[in-house]
């Protein structure tokens, strides 16, 4: 994209050698004496064409870089990325039609044109369409009648006044911006564990309902805890971006994990306030906008200075902030607790002469227990999968050869105790093994799923208990003895800690063990994986407490071999601390610690997910990553915005504050273009730049450019204020045309991109949901709190990896509107997503909409519709009239805020008639059809017949439509 670029070429040199033109690749490649023949793909460029080429690099290639005696024009920039300026208001001829500014742009194309703008739309369906917009709710039948009943020239506007005003208008509004967030309840990937993310849902409910500036709004969620002196909704806005996803799989890199969590957020900041596909550039230069891919880096550098930590129970994870919200008595009783908690961990912390001499007997007490076990040798063994298992002098065996998937090993040894309380598996590390063991996986690391014995006689013996002196996280020893159902579970070690010393399980068998010889399995069973044991022995013992060989952690265990005296004082503390864990002198106080833990986590204080920034002081940093790989680290670059932009003020720290204002500011060229861009696209289908995500030059353009750009400079004129330039949309003539289309405009403009006629498309899959209940009564108005968990089919959540089960909400949360409904990245609400709601993985800027036969499907069977078809019947029954015309004109209002024509009269009643017929014929079916016989008020066959008939209204196309 610059003539400097074109000289200097890629990465096999110049393609224009200037006054060379049969040497340069691009001639060469255009005429196909080099191959591929360019254009890739595409038919070749005509002689002509190509001839052109030639005289201009013959001629020495100029361009406008060169230097010439005359100040060259710069080379214009890209339309987005300069300034917005503010327009004059286009001269019309039908000045009578402007209601507002907006119109004279669109009047002024229409007329262009040749086009004749639409008539007003009617009253009623002004109403509904404008309460939908704005509050996503329909108005009520006796909002409808005094809105109609209004003649005074005010009337809209005073309805405006009350929607604007109304609690309804951030929930309908923030899902909106909830896609842009990729707001959701769980973590994503493999696992998808719960989140608790809702304060920042709710956040943005508050903020949108108190219409806090546009540019407040960006700081606090890119940077409000590095505010001064942060609000609580400072620090709560800061969730934005802390609703990337979590990985807490397995084995995975946690650097490189959060290196993507870093790549997302700067994909995600681009996309919602920049428009722009910056994320292009992770891995090249942008082959089509002017973002290098050092910009990519220097972008990301902004937030690789947050605060995070390694978290988590056996698979490790990057655990980022949270922020405890307690109340008045919450925060009191918390004090409290944590108060005493740390008093109790001082007293346990703290080694005393009495533990001393405690600790004396009980370092002792471990080496004669030792002694008591005796060493199992087999006298068969081998390996079902193939491996070698070789006897050892000390008699332990040690597997080779091959290492197959879930291998399973059988041993047969005599006893010599007559009545055995415990047998002993010991892991034991070897040079020939993976990092010297204990297991044969790449980290030296083993899973035992099963460890059976059988005795002489057939017997399999059973255990109560399993207990080990090591455990990785999550995969305990006791879970080889203690299986959930259908769950595969086992015992796993810390492979990540030095390897070099043994660890042992006990096992406990319910009843002590006589027999003269047993059988021991061994099962490695972990699909697709070769985690078996490398180097085991077994042993028995006849005492009391087989268990006090393990009450000491396998990594201190060693120490006590090295005399006190010449322990240093960090193996002193380890010894000690080893030995204060399990003496019973502190019982009594880690009894009482743990009930003050417990106490602690009962208070279920609610917490938060925020950013912090690192205090180090310096500018932030991040390596390039050669083709966007985290393994291929490149070259130190320092925190900036895109070269292409307005810089930085020379006087601020680069820092994700700062970033945050620029976002913010009146200079930015991108973000009040693209803001507007995405209130204009939720109002009237579709953005004025069609491509919302992408104002790019591989964008759609502008379809009134003039009108974004006044837009844009209104906005920030207005202290960027949401609901000022929203309702300066819904106010303007162009707004309130009706949508009717003539067959002519359909084909002149199938898109409605002139504006020649009121919108007309399906509402979201929320308010497709939120219309249903509203309209049968069933809608909550409880706003804000934990997310709600309404009706779905089992299965859903039948997901690798978790037994979290979809518990239905029993009370109101199950009629509550669905930017509460729980949202989980792998199993997303099922009926949502098929009336196109995203998943929330990745930030979305533009939904699709699709119209589907299964869309028809679901809210005319789906049980979630079919309770608000039932619901609504009551309704119709009670509060209708008693006619049938009257219960179906009401039916009317309260699904399509209009009385129906004399024909969608008789078609009703003419189905009515025909379903009652049908239900006194099969009573069951009526029962079945209105949910049993539990409270029912009515005669069934009459509450069938109209359940059935509110189905009907509730999915008619003008229902789910916002014409």
């Amino acid at each position: 994209d610059s003539l400097a670029a074109i000289r200097k070429g890629g990465d096999y040199g110049p393609v224009v050698i200037p006054q060379k033109a049969d040497q340069s690749r691009l001639v060469r490649r255009l005429e196909a004496q080099e191959r591929p023949q360019m254009p890739y793909g595409g038919p070749p460029l005509t002689r002509d064409q190509i001839s052109t080429i030639r005289q201009w690099i013959d001629a020495g290639a100029p361009g406008p870089d060169d230097v010439t005696p005359i100040a060259p024009s710069p080379a214009p920039k890209h339309w987005a990325y300069v300034k917005p300026l503010a327009p004059a208001l286009p001269a019309v001829k039908n000045a009578t039609w402007v209601r507002n500014p907006i119109d004279n742009f669109i009047l002024a194309k229409l007329e262009k044109e040749g086009v004749q703008p639409a008539s007003e739309a009617s009253k009623s369906t002004l109403l509904r369409r404008v309460y939908l917009d704005v509050t996503g709710l329909p108005p009520t039948p006796s909002e409808l009648r005094n809105f109609l009943a209004d003649n005074s020239p005010d009337a809209y506007e005073r309805v405006l006044d009350r929607l604007f005003t109304s609690p309804h208008y951030g929930e309908r509004w923030a899902r909106q911006w909830l896609d842009l967030a990729r707001y959701a309840d769980s973590n994503g990937y493999e696992k998808d564990g719960r989140r608790t993310a809702w304060e920042y849902r709710d956040w943005v409910i508050r903020a949108l309902n108190a219409d806090l500036p546009f540019r407040d709004f960006t700081i606090d969620q890119i940077a409000g805890d590095m505010l001064p002196n942060p609000t609580n909704d400072q620090l709560i806005a800061t969730g934005f971006h802390r609703n990337s996803m979590l990985n807490q799989e397995g084995g995975i890199d946690l650097d490189e994990y959060y290196y993507y969590t870093q790549v997302d957020r700067v994909n995600t900041t681009a996309s919602v306030w920049l428009g722009s596909t910056l994320g292009c550039a992770q891995c090249h230069n942008h082959k089509f906008d002017p973002f290098p891919q050092k910009d990519y880096y220097r972008f990301l550098a902004f937030f690789a200075n947050g605060q995070h930590a390694v978290a988590g129970k056996g698979d490790h994870w990057t655990e980022e902030p949270e922020l405890e919200l307690p109340n008045a008595a919450q925060e009191k009783k918390s004090k409290e607790l944590k108060s005493q908690i740390a008093q109790l961990k001082r007293r346990l912390d703290t080694q005393t002469p009495a533990l001393d001499a405690t600790q004396a007997r009980w370092e002792q007490q471990l080496a004669e227990a030792e002694k008591k076990w005796l060493t199992l040798r087999p006298v068969e063994y081998r390996s079902e999968g193939g491996a070698t298992l070789q006897l050892l002098s000390d008699g332990s065996l040690l597997a080779g050869g091959l290492n197959p998937e879930a291998d399973t090993y059988v041993l047969k040894a005599p006893l010599r105790v007559a009545r055995i309380t415990g047998i002993r598996l010991e892991v034991l590390p070897d040079s020939s093994l993976p990092h010297d063991g204990p297991g044969r996986d790449a980290a030296g690391n083993f899973f035992l799923s099963d460890f059976d014995v059988q005795l002489g006689s057939g017997v399999k013996v059973s255990w109560k208990r399993s207990i080990a002196d090591q455990s990785q996280d999550g995969y305990e020893a006791g879970k080889i003895v203690q299986k959930k159902s259908g769950q595969l579970s086992g015992w796993a070690i810390d492979a990540t800690a030095d390897s070099a010393f043994r660890r042992q399980v006990v096992f406990l068998p319910d009843k002590p063990i006589a027999a003269d010889a047993v059988v021991i399995t061994l099962k490695h069973q972990m699909k697709h994986s070769s985690r078996n044991i490398g180097h085991l022995r077994i042993s028995a013992t006849q005492d009391t407490d087989p268990a006090f060989v393990v009450s000491i952690p396998a990594a201190v265990r060693p120490l006590l071999d090295i005399p006190v005296g010449q322990r240093t004082e960090t193996q002193k503390d380890q010894v000690s601390s080893a030995f204060r864990s399990v003496s019973p002198q502190l019982d009594d106080t880690r009894k009482q610690l743990a009930d003050l833990e417990e106490g602690l986590k009962a208070l279920n204080i609610n917490t938060a997910m925020v950013m912090r920034e690192q205090s180090t002081g310096v500018r932030p940093s991040a390596y390039t990553r050669e083709r966007g790989t985290f393994t291929s680290p490149g070259e130190l670059v320092y925190a900036d915005v895109p070269s292409a932009f307005n810089p930085l003020p020379g006087q601020v720290t680069p820092n994700r504050l700062a970033l945050a204002q620029w976002l913010a500011s009146d200079d930015n060229p991108l973000t009040a273009r693209v803001t507007v861009n995405h209130f204009w696209e939720a109002i009237f289908g579709h953005g004025i730049v069609e491509t919302s995500e992408d104002f790019g030059t591989q964008g759609d353009p502008p379809s009134h450019p003039e009108l974004l750009d006044w837009l844009a400079v209104q906005f920030m004129r207005e202290g960027w204020s949401m609901k000022k330039i929203q309702r300066l949309m819904v106010t303007s003539a162009t707004y309130r045309q009706d949508s009717r289309v003539t067959p002519e405009l359909l084909a002149k403009d199938s898109y409605n991109k002139l504006y020649a006629h009121g919108p007309r498309f399906r509402v979201d899959a929320e308010t497709v949901h939120d219309l249903a209940l509203k309209e049968s009564g069933l809608l909550s108005d409880k706003m804000f709190g934990p997310p709600a968990f309404p009706y779905q089919p089992d299965g859903v959540w039948d997901v690798p990896y978790s037994s979290d089960k979809w518990v239905e909400s029993n009370n109101e949360d199950r009629y509550r509107r669905s930017v509460y409904t729980f949202i989980r990245r792998s199993a997303p609400y099922p009926s949502l997503i098929t009336y196109d709601a995203p998943s929330r993985e990745f930030c979305t800027v533009r939904r699709v909409r699709t119209n589907t036969p299964l869309q028809a499907l679901t809210s005319l069977n789906d049980p979630y519709f079919f309770d608000a078809a039932r619901a609504m019947a009551r309704r119709l029954m009670t509060e209708g009239g008693t006619s049938v015309n009257d219960r179906i004109a009401y039916g009317f209002r309260l699904t399509v805020s209009r009385d129906p024509s004399p024909e969608e009269l008789q078609k009703i009643a003419g189905f009515l008639h025909a379903q009652r017929a049908k239900y006194e014929k099969d009573r069951a079916a009526a029962y079945k059809t209105i949910g049993g016989r539990s409270g029912l008020q009515a005669d069934p066959v009459e509450a069938a017949a109209w359940t059935m008939v509110s189905n009907v209204l509730l999915n008619t196309d003008e229902a789910i439509t916002k014409e």
